[in-house]
């Protein structure tokens, strides 16, 4: 994992925002997509700095570890759980049966 995000420091606001939202959806498998992309969507515009910049370290990270940790087939790393558990708690709440009826 690489220590720091890879924005350049000139970074508009809106233009991090439309680069981690762009790689929220393409990530390399579509699996991770369906997760980060409709969370990103929903949830990128609220968050506060310094929930962006641990967002945008997540981003870093490979979908092969992303998506076992966030599924709970592993334990991930304490600097990361919580924003885990809540993007898991997002996708799960899109695919249960009472989210499909709305």
């Amino acid at each position: 994992m690489t220590a720091t995000p890879t924005a350049p420091a000139a970074e508009s606001p809106d233009a991090r925002l439309k680069r981690m939202r762009m790689r929220s959806w393409r990530r390399g498998t579509k699996e991770m997509d369906l997760i980060l992309g409709p969370w990103a969507d929903a949830r990128l515009a609220g968050m506060d700095g310094p929930t962006l910049d641990l967002y945008d370290r997540l981003l870093e990270e490979n979908d092969q570890d992303l998506y076992p940790w966030i599924t709970g087939a592993a334990e991930p790393p304490a600097w990361i759980a919580p924003l885990l558990a809540e993007i898991g708690a997002f996708a799960r709440s899109r695919l249960s049966p009472s989210a499909a009826r709305d």
